[in-house]
């Protein structure tokens, strides 16, 4: 059975909506995004309502606020990344700052790329996007102490290259 008709998917929307919502909200601490990402997962799912099964809806609505969640993680860091580069070009700077900032951001570029990939995406999500320990393991699935463990990873080569992230 799929929940094809009007009433089926209303009944389920407003039976799971709160859930999902409170779950991206643990995720990220915030509301409105909570709300918006939540709504998001329900529209793919009306898309897709033909084609998930009833039975299957529950998951398939998780999977995908999780996935947008992640989604939203990867372009904040873009934002973050682009708003650097924007304050590399701004005229009014003192030139010997400009190049001093231009040598750390490839010394931290370098450190990232020569950084296990796991070790890397916890780092990346606890100092660019300021999530706790404790949503990088929701997020990745993981345990909290794989969290602290791989963050311990990356600050340890931060340290033997003698940099503060």
């Amino acid at each position: 059975m799929y929940l094809s008709s009007e009433d089926h998917f209303k009944s389920f929307y407003i039976e799971c909506f709160p859930s999902v919502r409170t779950y991206i909200w643990a995720k990220c601490g915030n509301a409105q995004l909570a709300e918006d990402l939540a709504q998001e997962a329900f529209i793919r799912l009306w898309d897709n309502k033909n084609k998930v099964e009833a039975c299957k809806a529950k998951s398939f609505v998780f999977k995908v606020s999780n996935n947008l969640f992640l989604d939203y993680i990867r372009h904040t860091k873009v934002v973050q990344s682009y708003s650097l580069s924007e304050i590399k070009h701004q005229n009014d700077l003192d030139p010997q700052f400009i190049l001093d900032l231009k040598e750390f951001q490839k010394k931290i570029d370098l450190i990232l790329e020569s950084m296990p990939e796991k070790a890397r995406e916890v780092f990346l999500l606890n100092r660019m996007d300021k999530l706790t320990y404790n949503q990088i393991a929701d997020v990745l699935g993981m345990s909290v102490k794989t969290v602290e463990k791989r963050m311990q990873k990356a600050l340890e080569i931060f340290s033997k290259l003698k940099v503060n992230p």
